[in-house]
């Protein structure tokens, strides 16, 4: 895999990066409509293959945002065509790493010296390479460690980034480019939040501790004597990254376990911490040969107030979805419903609410669930389908919903797509923590 010797990170230069990807993708356009005049039946798969491609090369280019931005778009698997979700999953961990002595400087700007004079070994190759920083395998004092460096320019590129993509999200969502600006926000924050590896390591080091009883479970230690603002320093942990290791065809038993430790993870963080690891891809957890799940990376937490909390919690309620008018009250404290609604808006939004939700919770009514049923997932990516199909709501151009659904939905459809993925079958306590922590 090639190197980088550099990073855009100015405005104009990233956004010329945008303009050339699509002038490629017009051209494979072209490409592909003149085929088709020769070849009727001829599918879109090739076109998807090749814009996946060139959008992916650039993006890996970039680095920072917009390639994280593809990496959560890679977990849905209901919203782009299998092309683009194969493609942009490799943001997880496989993307082109910078060059040896642009590592070098980067150590030079954190420590002072170069890598080999703060370690006894360093291996200047790149293990991992993600969106945001690559991994290095390093040695001290007879310990072998994981040394995270972030790319740099990334956390200065988030503003300009966010300005390219803004409209584009809004024209997806259907809405008023000015009109999404809490949501455009809240994601801005916790993409700095990201780059910043001291928040990260006290992250890190807080929730591995709070969360250490959780069966099947493990978190690296962290060593803040080798970690910097754009540098983290841990423990290396042998195993295998979660999507290769579902391609090994374990057990089901094996299956099993490993759900039920993210369950349990899940579950105890929303309730005992009013917190949520809030990037749940295959990439940030490893596999060890004893079956256990190693959590690795602590840059996306999303903190949960005590009010929307509540509320949230409310809605997953059999009860509460069941009484129209403590449904719908919750439905407003959560922007669901607006104050502007006239009563048939309100009673159309809350009548497809009650639809969704009993589908997105309907794990937290059954003692044990079994995520092995591919049917699950294709219900809810049909619903999506069906919502967005209607008149009503292609018309309404008001954002909907609290800032916090943003990180709080992608991370219950980030778990229930890698248990998907997994195929285990797991007791779920109700969507509570499990009796062996209360």
């Amino acid at each position: 895999m090639k190197t980088l010797k550099s990073i855009p990170t100015g405005k104009v230069e990233r956004a010329s990066k945008f303009i050339s990807t699509g002038a490629k993708i017009g051209a494979n356009y072209l490409k592909h409509y003149v085929k088709k005049t020769f070849d009727p039946e001829m599918s879109k798969d090739e076109l998807n293959a090749n814009n996946a491609e060139d959008i992916y090369e650039t993006l890996s280019e970039m680095k920072g945002s917009v390639l994280k931005l593809a990496q959560m778009l890679s977990m849905d698997q209901g919203m782009l065509p299998k092309e683009y979700v194969d493609k942009f999953s490799l943001a997880q961990f496989q993307t082109p790493p910078i060059s040896g002595p642009l590592v070098a400087k980067i150590f030079r700007n954190s420590f002072g010296k170069n890598p080999e004079a703060v370690f006894d070994k360093f291996n200047i190759h790149a293990k991992h390479a993600a969106s945001i920083g690559q991994v290095h395998e390093a040695e001290k004092d007879g310990k072998k460690l994981a040394v995270k460096i972030q790319y740099p320019g990334v956390a200065d590129s988030i503003k300009s980034d966010i300005k390219l993509v803004k409209p584009f999200a809004a024209k997806l969502m259907n809405v008023k480019n000015n009109d999404i600006n809490r949501y455009v926000e809240e994601v801005e924050n916790k993409l700095l939040d990201e780059t910043n590896y001291s928040l990260e390591l006290q992250q890190g080091i807080e929730i591995s501790e709070a969360c250490k009883n959780i069966k099947n479970l493990r978190f690296p230690r962290y060593f803040s004597e080798y970690s910097t603002h754009k540098i983290i320093t841990m423990s290396w942990e042998e195993g295998t990254h979660l999507r290769e290791f579902i391609n090994t065809n374990p057990s089901q038993e094996l299956r099993n376990q490993i759900g039920q430790a993210l369950w349990d993870f899940y579950m105890y963080q929303n309730h005992a911490l009013k917190k949520m690891h809030a990037d749940p891809h295959p990439g940030n957890f490893i596999i060890s040969d004893t079956g256990q799940v190693i959590v690795i990376d602590f840059g996306c937490i999303k903190q949960l107030s005590e009010k929307f909390y509540l509320d949230f919690w409310k809605l997953a309620d059999p009860a509460i979805q069941h009484d129209k008018e403590a449904f719908d009250i919750t439905l407003r404290s959560l922007e669901m419903i607006l104050p502007s609604d006239s009563q048939n808006k309100a009673d159309f939004y809350s009548k497809l609410y009650k639809e969704m939700l009993a589908i997105t919770t309907k794990p937290f009514a059954q003692e044990e669930f079994d995520f092995s049923d591919d049917k699950y997932m294709k219900s809810m990516y049909e619903y999506g389908e069906y919502i967005g199909s209607l008149e009503e709501f292609k018309k309404d151009i008001e954002p909907r919903g609290s800032n916090h659904f943003i990180y709080v939905n992608r991370t219950f459809y980030g778990l229930y797509s890698l248990l998907s993925s997994i195929k285990c079958k797991i007791k779920t306590h109700k969507g509570q923590i499990p009796n062996y922590l209360s």
